[in-house]
């Protein structure tokens, strides 16, 4: 009876004895090798899975494998318990399993599984991940494309070499411009972040021609280039739906004319419907100084070396540009005191539509204006063969409109000087650009040209100046909506279609971004035409004309420029990004009520009669304006050029307390009135030909009457409507 009252003892510290009511507070008393059951660590979305025992013994219960007595306690214990009855049967298969367990204790502690159980590196790149967009590359056009497709709610990675590259600015320190400012508008009114972004990291902001009509004011703002980065990353990285991935991108996956993802340098795949190449100037990037030359991005960034051939095993066709930009100096070996100050706007004026005017208010910081001369000028001469620009080193094909400072003297030899402009980097740098004196001369050159420009006497060069050539592609191979005509899903933007400039890329990126997004959704695609954006032109131009050089965006080359302005952005585009899903309900409705207000204003403007009292005359001739003999309306008074709607509100006695935009926009339609009438009915014209569309199976080298060479280019340039035909 002793030694049966001692094993019910035993047995009773073992195990739960379940009788009577279980009181929550106790805590549970464990017998000898009861433990509590291990952590489980949530499973990966993807499994490697590797097989250390076959046991093909036949089992008939579980009692084989599972003993009871004292064995039992394992039923708590799943490790224990594999070890215990697996090794029974195969006295390996422990050693076998912790090997494989390294691998999957390194991936719970976030090391590398493949340093744990080498047998891994080589199946590591058969993983899979799949999302609905890729986009490749973060810079100015990949960074508005990821948001666009993952604020519209899909699946999106974006890659980059660098994290420390994202919306990085390689080249100046500004956003906007002429053109450029209206490009940043219309990105903003499609719901891009590249406003937004400025504005928050803008240290100094200036309208450019304001001297000039509305058509080609231009905003121009310069940056904090470390702010301007850091806060577009945090953006990305706090996008819903957004995923950064930083790798290089070596292949794109065709399947059958379609995309079908893109492989990694490390052979990992990354599956999807729709993919947006955006790589700037990165695909076989090479710096040239003199005769220094490195395979490298901009700022010493890493090269992208593998896509290329991809893309030509693909059809594409790529070809070669260049591009430059001037040294960086150190700002204590500046002279200011011999240069002439350029300040900013007194009042800023911000990019995006959503940002408050008066929260950007605030001091702003200085840039500066110098010219080079004759000295600077005979230097680069007696130093051109030196220039590898020259010397035949360099075969990319540089911009025209933004030409190295060895290309100005060479190319207008009557010009005795030429501006330079320093600009200032950030606020905590020292570093200050000089623009308008990019260069891939030596480094002694550079040294003496630079100090022959009054203030830079002394200066010491912080980054040397440098030419890039990168590959890119021949954009007549893309649709308007971005997208290849060979390739679908695949879509293209930035610079790598052959643009140049920051607010070009973003341009492009946007759209391409919702384009990729619509596709995935089977949706039609967003197209913009000359009409209605500089953005409409931007791409047209590209996908239509075979540009040879680096495509930048002018004021001349918008037929339309009244009617596209950069201050009715808003108006003009908003409805697309809301159609699309990008602007909220809100937003919508803010802008369609300031449209109504501006309509009401305009009207009640043209039915204002104004006489010939003493107060209205004396508000005429102090602002140099004929004195009226007989009455007329405040609308004809606006009309005059030496008046506005804003001078001529002292006599208008009942005018209602309205925004300023909704008062800008009052002014400008009245007094262009006529102008804006006749363009309009021009865009009539250019629309019933823009919605004649031609059908995509159209074979124009079966069309008799026409020559070859018609033949031919059509059939390459594929124009989507009879507009285009006419343009092609």
């Amino acid at each position: 009876a002793s030694d049966v009252y001692k094993r019910q003892a035993i047995y009773a510290n073992r195990v739960f004895d379940s009788k009577g009511v279980a009181d929550p507070e106790q805590e549970i008393q464990f017998g000898p090798n009861i433990k509590d059951w291990p952590e489980m660590v949530a499973l990966p979305e993807n499994l490697i899975i590797k097989v250390v025992s076959e046991i093909h013994d036949p089992v008939t219960t579980t009692d084989e494998l599972i003993p009871s007595g004292e064995t039992s306690s394992y039923r708590s214990n799943p490790l224990g318990l594999a070890e215990f009855a697996l090794s029974r049967k195969d006295p390996a298969y422990v050693g076998r399993a912790k090997e494989v367990q390294k691998a999957e204790k390194a991936r719970e502690a976030g090391e590398c599984m493949g340093e744990a159980l080498p047998e891994l590196r080589d199946i590591m790149h058969k993983i899979k991940e799949t999302y609905d967009v890729i986009v490749v590359g973060a810079g100015h056009a990949g960074c508005e494309a990821a948001l666009a497709s993952a604020r519209l709610g899909l699946e999106t990675i974006i890659f980059t070499v660098s994290v420390e590259s994202i919306a990085m600015m390689p080249c100046n320190p500004n956003i906007g411009g002429s053109s450029k400012g209206h490009l940043v508008r219309e990105i903003d009114a499609l719901g891009g972040e590249m406003g937004k972004n400025i504005d928050a990291t803008f240290i100094q902001s200036k309208m450019l021609n304001a001297s000039k009509g509305p058509a080609v004011h231009s905003l121009r703002a310069q940056a904090d280039k470390s702010d301007y980065s850091r806060r577009m990353r945090n953006v990305l990285e706090n996008t819903e739906h957004l995923h950064i991935r930083q790798a290089e991108v070596s292949e794109i996956i065709v399947n059958d004319g379609k995309i079908g993802g893109v492989k990694t340098v490390s052979g990992a795949e990354y599956i999807a419907k729709a993919v947006v190449l955006c790589t700037g100037v990165y695909l076989k990037a090479r710096c040239i100084y003199g005769d220094v030359s490195y395979h490298t991005g901009p700022n010493g960034l890493q090269a992208a070396n593998h896509l290329t051939q991809s893309l030509i095993d693909n059809g594409i066709e790529v070809r070669r540009f260049k591009t430059g930009t001037p040294a960086r100096v150190d700002k204590r070996s500046v002279d200011f005191s011999k240069m002439t100050e350029q300040f900013g706007d007194k009042r800023v004026v911000p990019f995006s539509f959503e940002t408050d005017p008066e929260s950007i208010q605030k001091e702003q910081v200085s840039c500066w204006l110098t010219y080079t001369n004759e000295e600077t000028h005979k230097i680069i001469m007696d130093n051109l063969d030196r220039s590898p620009l020259y010397s035949g080193d360099i075969h990319g094909t540089g911009p025209r409109y933004c030409p190295s400072i060895e290309d100005k003297v060479v190319r207008f030899a009557d010009k005795d000087r030429h501006q330079v402009f320093i600009e200032p980097e950030g606020l905590y740098t020292n570093e200050m650009y000089l623009g308008g004196m990019s260069s891939s001369m030596p480094e002694d050159v550079q040294y003496a040209m630079y100090r022959t420009v009054p203030g830079l006497e002394n200066v010491r060069i912080v980054r040397n100046a440098y030419a890039i050539e990168y590959d890119c592609i021949n954009a007549v191979q893309l649709k308007s909506s971005l997208e290849f005509k060979k390739i679908e899903g695949l879509f293209a933007g930035g610079q790598f279609n052959g643009s140049s400039g920051y607010e070009e890329a973003a341009a492009q990126g946007i759209v391409a971004g919702i384009n990729a997004a619509l596709f995935v959704k089977k949706e039609e695609p967003l197209i913009l035409d000359r009409s209605e954006s500089y953005i409409g032109v931007l791409i047209d131009d590209l996908v239509t004309k075979e540009t040879a050089e680096p495509y930048r965006m002018m004021t001349s080359r918008a037929e339309y420029r009244l009617i596209l302005r950069q201050d009715n952005a808003d108006i003009r585009l908003t409805k697309y990004g809301y159609r699309v899903g990008l602007i909220s309900k809100e937003r919508m409705n803010r802008l369609t009520r300031k449209i109504q207000l501006i309509d009401e204003e305009i009207e009640r403007v043209k039915s204002v009669n104004i006489g010939t009292g003493s107060e209205v005359q004396k508000v005429l001739t102090d602002n140099g304006s004929t004195e009226l003999t007989t009455g007329a309306t405040l609308a004809e008074l606006i009309r005059r050029p030496e008046l506005s709607y804003d001078v001529l509100a002292p006599i208008d006695k009942h005018r209602p307390e309205l925004p300023c935009d909704v008062c800008e926009q009052v002014n400008i339609n009245l007094k262009y009135e006529g102008y804006i009438d006749r363009q309009l009915r021009q865009v009539e014209h250019f629309k019933k030909l823009e919605n004649k569309l031609i059908p995509d199976s159209l074979d124009y080298l079966e069309i008799s009457g026409l020559r070859k060479e018609a033949m031919q280019k059509l059939d390459k340039f594929r124009p989507r409507s009879i507009c285009l035909l006419y343009t092609s």
